[in-house]
């Protein structure tokens, strides 16, 4: 603890090169972080990621924080300010109304009552120097009341039990606005070791403030979005497990006895889903494959654009609706078109591809029509070549569309290859797979082959297969 009784620190000053070595790392730091905030600030406004918003908000704090040290360190190289005395009958200084930007200085006398305080922190608290400094019991006063237990305790524990200051509180000044100062102090003691006074630095804090206001806020949204989008990830999978088809082995359609293999033109089927590179993006893709009442068999394949809860709740709704229409009788054609009016009046509008197959097991016969998606690959005898595609725009992008039709005959041994648009940018190597295709035994093992192929590579959006392989 000091012992002298004045506040007085102008024997302890630095030496200005010391100060002077700070004060040039501190402009090159707060160059840095200027480099900083830039690029933080042009994503941030490209973007409403909250995590962007946050990092701004913490590089303008960085930056407030250099601020106030630049301005400390300047302060303390041209020490305390001379007090120049008033000329009678001069008109007092006019007091600043304008943000404090250094800090102001305040010593209390408790053997006088008197109260020393430096320009600056009259202008901090845009009181007059004329009106005299507050003493420690008028300060309470200028505080909001909320405020005031926390000064008087911090006042308390330094007069009687010896402890330093170190707290914030918020005044309301003459002009009525409110700001936030932070108080730094400590006892001065007597020769006997009482405390005979307390001397403070306080500095406005408000910007500060309202930067750290900020940063808790921005993290409070970045934790907020994390949260539903964890949530909304759970809900996405969960419905899409509970939409898509339950097998992901061998399917046979129509059912035959067992033991395989199956009944001449039956179709032997394996299908599987195909996650992204980024695990959180579940897309609105989907694969099936249903017996109808009529004895065909439907298989369909497709996707709408976008990721989570809305895809994957409009890709159930979609599938819902091809299992019901096909089921009740209803062709590819006027399916996808009954796709697209569905899909154009709903209230979250949005736009998808479709592939919709009738296959009969007694003619081998394959009437498809598909809506702005990929044709199906036909590997036949070691060769593979891409079905001609019916006409036919994607669902949602033109009301009242029409969809064409188109018809092939499958051979015993075909292998059919449906894929979604997350496969695309891969399909072009499909083909290279119709001699193993060729040896395949089963379904299951064609779908192993291109699970080897593609499986283990990272893909900007998620995908199905869905592979079916005509019985001899």
């Amino acid at each position: 603890m000091p012992s002298p009784v004045s506040a007085d620190r102008s024997a302890e000053s630095p030496e200005h090169g010391a100060v002077d070595a700070l004060i040039s790392q501190t402009r090159r730091l707060r160059g840095g972080i200027d480099a900083v905030r830039r690029e933080a600030a042009a994503d941030a406004e490209q973007s409403d990621d909250p995590r962007l918003r946050w990092q701004r908000a913490l590089c303008e704090l960085a930056a407030h924080h250099a601020d106030n040290l630049g301005e400390h360190l300047d302060q303390l190289r041209e020490g305390p300010p001379a007090a120049a005395p008033t000329p009678a009958g001069a008109p007092a200084a006019p007091v600043a109304q304008g943000p404090a930007g250094r800090a102001g200085s305040a010593e209390w006398n408790l053997l006088t009552d008197a109260a020393t305080w430096s320009d600056e922190l009259f202008r901090l608290f845009g009181r007059s120097p004329e009106d005299g400094a507050l003493t420690l019991d008028e300060l309470p006063s200028w505080l909001l009341e909320e405020d005031r237990p926390q000064l008087t305790a911090m006042v308390t524990d330094c007069l009687v039990d010896g402890r330093p200051i170190d707290g914030e509180f918020r005044i309301v000044r003459n002009d009525g606005t409110v700001r936030t100062v932070h108080m730094k102090g400590e006892p001065v003691l007597d020769a006997d070791g009482c405390t005979a006074s307390m001397w403070a630095v306080l500095r406005d804090v408000s910007a500060l403030q309202r930067c750290r206001q900020v940063v808790h806020e921005t993290h409070d949204s970045l934790q907020h979005q994390q949260h539903r989008a964890r949530t909304e990830h759970r809900l996405a999978v969960e419905l899409q497990e509970a939409v898509l088809p339950t097998w992901r082995g061998s399917l046979l359609l129509p059912p035959g006895p067992d033991p395989r293999p199956p009944a001449a033109g039956a179709l032997d089927l394996a299908g599987h889903y195909l996650p992204s590179a980024v695990s959180t993006l579940v897309g609105g893709d989907w694969f099936d494959a249903l017996h109808l009442p009529d004895g065909r068999t439907m298989l369909t394949v497709g996707g709408l654009t976008g990721h989570g809860v809305t895809a994957t709740s409009g890709m159930a709704m979609l599938l819902g609706a091809v299992r019901g229409m096909a089921v009740a009788g209803t062709e590819p054609g006027p399916l996808m078109g009954w796709l697209n009016h569905l899909l154009d009046a709903s209230a979250q509008p949005a736009l998808g591809s479709a592939l919709c197959c009738c296959y009969d097991p007694g003619s081998r016969t394959l009437l498809w029509s598909q809506a702005g998606h990929p044709a199906p690959l036909l590997f036949r005898e070691g060769t593979a070549r891409t079905l001609r595609t019916p006409a036919g725009v994607l669902l949602g992008a033109v009301a009242d569309a029409e969809y064409a039709q188109a018809r092939d005959e499958l051979l015993p041994g075909d292998v059919l290859v449906l894929h979604t648009e997350g496969l695309s940018p891969d399909a072009g190597r499909l083909p290279a797979l119709a001699p193993r295709f060729a040896e395949a035994g089963s379904a299951q093992e064609c779908a192993r082959a291109v699970l080897e192929e593609f499986g283990g590579r990272e893909r900007e959006d998620d995908a199905c297969v869905l592979i079916a392989r005509v019985g001899h």
